[in-house]
């Protein structure tokens, strides 16, 4: 495929885009930009992350800082999330949500100092999250910079990903880059949902414990043009290792086997994090306000669609949209759904009516009923996987 920006020249271009197509990306529109979907295979390249490593381009996603004396104060009325409670170095997800307590973004949160914050929204809500964050930060001294366009975003995930992030050279704990050792000591001991403000060739660069794949991995905010440089030597360092380069087809499949929620896929503002098994998010002993508490704790789910995993035999698999039945019954939707490539079989995510859960279920596959069970989420987890 060609790249589609000779076609819509209105689609953003990550910093990594020549590096992208020297490597033989094939590219998509998403959230209005040109994206790497795959290199060569992305079965390969799914295999990769759970194998070794793979590195993911999140150029597109929305950064949004909020600093200030009060800045705790005004993202705890602005988020379910407690702000306030964070210590610096902690990273949080969280929810934003509508006055009627639907989800207007998942985000994850990190404190990183007394009086700022980073927040972090999908491509598609970067615009909407910033308008939102101001409109409920006013009467706060908070200030609300989305600073997108000047912060680079790369992951490096999989059981290797702490190898090569020690391997690599340049990192150092500090702008003295005799520190690199230290560096070494800090990652490696970095918990999940922790992160690091550290240096890459005396450039600030935060590393981060979080990811989106069911791995272990990295998450790495740096100057965007410092980006095809840090890019090349991951890949470069990790090479032997089985590192690849990953696209957004096997992003995809890895975050359904970990049973990770997709906005616009199983989050919308019609939905209620209840609904998404994400009650526990919505936390009654908050002291502060925020918008859409009275909606979403006064929520009763019963009688509303809940998210379920759903598991089939054979090939062929449930994609959004497709209708679930239970006899002549619909019963609910698929909201994701692939031939899970680490399983071997088909899964999916569907909103189901809670009273159908016992019944006998099947998707409806193009006429062809795909019988189904329910069964936990996340489909896969890794057995030596650390927090």
């Amino acid at each position: 495929m060609s790249d589609p920006e000779h076609r819509d020249p209105e689609r953003r271009r990550s910093p990594l885009h020549e590096v992208h197509a020297a490597a033989g990306a094939t590219f998509t529109e998403f959230a209005g930009w040109s994206m790497p979907l795959k290199y060569g295979s992305e079965l390969a390249e799914h295999a990769a992350v759970r194998s070794a490593a793979g590195l993911f381009d999140l150029s597109h996603m929305g950064e949004i800082v909020v600093l200030g004396p009060e800045a705790a104060d005004a993202l705890d009325a602005a988020l379910l999330g407690e702000a306030s409670a964070m210590e610096t170095g902690r990273a949080k997800y969280t929810l934003m949500l509508n006055a009627e307590g639907g989800v207007v973004d998942d985000l994850v949160l990190y404190r990183t100092g007394p009086d700022r914050f980073l927040v972090v929204a999908n491509a598609a809500n970067r615009e909407l999250v910033a308008s939102e964050l101001r409109s409920r930060a006013i009467g706060f001294q908070a200030e609300v910079q989305d600073e997108s366009d000047d912060i680079g975003l790369i992951a490096l995930q999989g059981p290797r990903s702490l190898e090569v992030m020690t391997e690599v050279g340049g990192f150092s704990a500090d702008q003295d880059e005799r520190t690199e050792q230290r560096f070494v000591e800090l990652i490696t001991g970095l918990r999940n949902y922790r992160f690091l403000a550290a240096w890459y060739l005396g450039h600030p660069v935060l590393v981060a414990r979080t990811g989106y794949t069911g791995e272990i991995g990295y998450e790495l905010y740096v100057a965007p043009g410092l980006l095809p440089e840090l890019w090349n030597a991951l890949l470069e360092t990790g090479r032997g290792s089985g590192v690849l380069p990953v696209g957004l087809a096997a992003r995809d499949t890895l975050r359904l086997e970990a049973g990770m929620p997709l906005y616009g896929n199983e989050l919308t503002a019609l939905t209620r994090p209840q609904q998404a098994g994400l009650g526990r998010l919505v936390r009654p002993e908050k002291s502060a306000d925020y918008v859409g508490r009275r909606s979403v704790e006064s929520f009763d789910p019963a009688g509303h669609r809940i998210l379920v995993g759903l598991v089939s035999e054979g090939r062929r698999a449930g994609r959004h949209g497709y209708a679930v039945r239970a006899g002549d019954d619909v019963v609910g939707e698929v909201t994701s759904g692939a031939l899970s490539p680490s399983l071997g079989h088909p899964i999916a995510m569907a909103y189901i009516d809670p009273d159908a859960i016992s019944r006998d279920l099947a998707i409806d596959v193009r006429g062809t009923a795909l019988p189904a069970r329910v069964v936990p989420l996340p489909f896969f987890t890794r057995p030596d996987r650390k927090a």
